[in-house]
């Protein structure tokens, strides 16, 4: 048997919460309490490329199976930007991921990835063909 963080990191956290609450520092398991607080900012970002994958998979399909194209389609494309907007919101410190060409080109070359899987699409560009902007806009569909 572990720790209470290795073997219940739930009743860890809420026991962690208490001695926070209770001012009872020198109980804290710091290290453990850094390490939880990063992984949110890291499940955040996550979140952020996850989205902004899906939407450019969809981007691609849209543009280079226009006979398949569906309202389906459509629907994903316009909910994955607004969901990026909010959680930029939410946390606006995500934005600059956003401008991060390395950053960004990971979830473009896994949308590749995702969207030859599903299509067996053979001729995907291996550069994005448009912009962050140009995908984020609602008025962008491309043809």
């Amino acid at each position: 048997m572990g720790t209470l963080y290795e073997d219940d990191v739930i009743a860890w956290a809420e026991q962690q919460a208490a001695l926070l609450r209770a001012g009872r520092w020198e109980l804290l398991d710091i290290d453990n309490i850094a390490e939880e607080i990063e992984d949110v900012g890291k499940s955040e970002k996550r979140e952020l490329q996850s989205r902004l994958t899906v939407l450019f998979s969809h981007l691609l399909k849209w543009k280079f199976q226009q006979t398949r194209r569906t309202n389906s389609w459509r629907k994903t494309i316009r909910t994955q930007r607004a969901e990026i907007k909010k959680d930029i919101k939410k946390c606006p410190s995500l934005k600059t991921l956003m401008s991060d060409p390395a950053w960004v080109e990971t979830a473009y070359h896994r949308a590749v990835v995702d969207t030859y899987a599903q299509t067996l699409l053979p001729a995907l560009p291996i550069d994005a063909p448009w912009s962050v902007a140009e995908a984020m806009s609602d008025e962008f569909f491309p043809e």
